[in-house]
């Protein structure tokens, strides 16, 4: 198993700790929750079940009979099968429970909890009552709770108001591959790549395993990408339709937001993304933003010296932009492949690179020798001064020194001419002017093969290349 090895020691600790353990394990779909849950327990569950996406709360709990059924539970006096309501789901639960011995440890997972709540459904309540009522007080039980619909989880679990508020004893945001991990990753299927096809492919994927895994080591990174993207059957050509209905009941409105912060890659606020979309009344945006945030498909952010009321929305899950930038509109089988040396190509890359590094700026502060210093992150915009200027990424640290961000997508190392020299020079000087700072200001470049030694290149006080991002 590559990575997970902290979630997988927490796991196997809450196992053996002798207590009653609710844990949820959430993060975005194919993100590999379940897969982590089954590689550290194997088929060791007392009970499980898997939530069915779009059935009705009937067959929902017959199908929840059901696993009980495999697991040995029968109906008291020979009575129905299915339960009328999710109450007499859960005591059929507590009943099957009760049979087996308290000294053995016994271990419940229920996966995409999520799908089992429909609408108007009693689910929520009854989980409730069966944990606090009885559940929570069983030292031998450890219930293990996963879901791709983040923001269900959030809602009805973690911001529960009624009886599961603080009732989790651990929560696990589950998190896509690092660089590292993915590299780790190809070599483990033997699948060859270099240090930038391991970023391109983060560029296109993201780091999230169920599609790394259908990378096959006989093609090149290209090839692999138009057969997995661009194909007439290609597996995740509708695979965006797919997250969205899956996660979100009338997802419309969550496409609509993606696509407007798509358009815009310097971010938007909460007032420029209502302006653009009716929404109605305004509560039902800041659900949207919110449970989009939640899923990882999105951030908020602050940009540098900017108040609460000017937060910036960006898009920052790479498999979306890639489908909303390429995926969508192209009907060419070998697309991507054919589009690799194009312009547009070297366009997608440089946005798509700064996305790559903002995944990692664990790995970049560490490059930097400055992991042991707070720091706050952000990007900046001036349209002031009568001249505009932005930074990738501002490091704003505790020590009184801000590291100004540029990030490069090169096929060499990166050579400053005179007159990028004097834009970068005016820029640093507009952000001292505009930010009114007086932290000494770092300009630090983040490229894929460094900085080319040469006249200008003094300017450069810091660099950061593709490699230590994979350390």
């Amino acid at each position: 198993m590559i990575g997970r090895l902290e979630e997988q020691r927490l796991l196997r600790e809450l196992a053996l700790s002798g207590e009653s353990e609710f844990v949820v394990i959430y993060g975005r779909r194919r993100v590999g929750k379940t897969f982590l849950v089954r590689e550290t327990f194997g088929d060791d569950f007392f009970f499980s079940y898997t939530g069915v996406a779009n059935v009705d709360a009937r067959q929902q709990r017959a199908e929840f009979a059901k696993a009980l059924r495999e697991h040995g539970w029968a109906p008291v006096g020979g009575g129905s099968e299915v339960p009328g309501n999710w109450f007499e789901a859960f005591d059929a639960l507590r009943a099957l429970i009760t049979k087996a011995s308290e000294d053995e440890r016994l271990l419940i997972f229920i996966d995409e909890m999520p799908w089992m709540d429909n609408k108007k459904s009693d689910f929520v309540p009854a989980f409730e009552h069966f944990w606090n009522s009885w559940a929570s007080g069983q030292r031998h039980i450890m219930l293990i709770v996963c879901g791709s619909a983040a923001s269900w989880i959030t809602k009805k679990i973690f911001r529960n108001k009624g009886g599961l508020y603080n009732r989790t004893t651990r929560q696990i945001a589950l998190k896509p591959f690092t660089l590292t991990e993915c590299g780790e990753y190809f070599a483990s299927r033997g699948v060859a790549m270099n240090t930038q096809d391991v970023i391109e492919s983060y560029m296109i994927f993201g780091g999230i395993p169920y599609y790394l895994r259908m990378l096959e080591r006989r093609y090149s990174l290209a090839l692999n990408v138009d057969r997995i993207c661009f194909a007439e059957a290609a597996p995740l050509r509708h695979e965006f339709d797919r997250l969205m209905d899956t996660l979100f009941t009338n997802p419309a409105k969550y496409i609509h937001v993606l696509e407007a912060l798509h358009a815009k890659k310097m971010g938007l606020t909460r007032e420029d993304i209502a302006s653009l979309i009716d929404f109605g009344n305004g509560g039902n945006l800041t659900r949207i933003l919110l449970e989009l945030e939640e899923c990882g498909f999105i951030r908020r952010y602050k940009p540098f010296g900017n108040g609460k009321n000017k937060a910036l929305y960006h898009l920052t899950d790479p498999f979306i932009a890639f489908h909303l930038t390429y995926i969508r509109h192209a009907n060419n089988e070998d697309f991507w492949s054919a589009y690799i040396d194009n312009a547009g190509h070297r366009a997608w890359s440089g946005y798509a690179f700064e996305q790559v590094c903002l995944a990692h700026i664990g790995e970049i502060k560490k490059a930097l020798g400055i992991s042991g210093i707070h720091a706050d992150i952000s990007s900046w915009i001036c349209r002031g001064s009568g001249k505009g200027a932005q930074i990738d990424l501002v490091i704003d640290r505790a020590d009184r020194v801000i590291n100004l961000c540029e990030i490069k997508f090169t096929k060499g190392p990166f050579e400053i001419d005179r007159a990028y020299d004097l834009a970068l020079r005016e820029r640093i000087e507009i952000f001292r002017s505009e930010t009114k700072t007086r932290k000494a200001l770092h300009l630090t470049m983040i490229t894929t093969y460094g900085v080319k030694p040469g006249k200008y290149a003094g300017v450069v006080q810091s660099e950061v290349n593709m490699d230590e991002l994979f350390r």
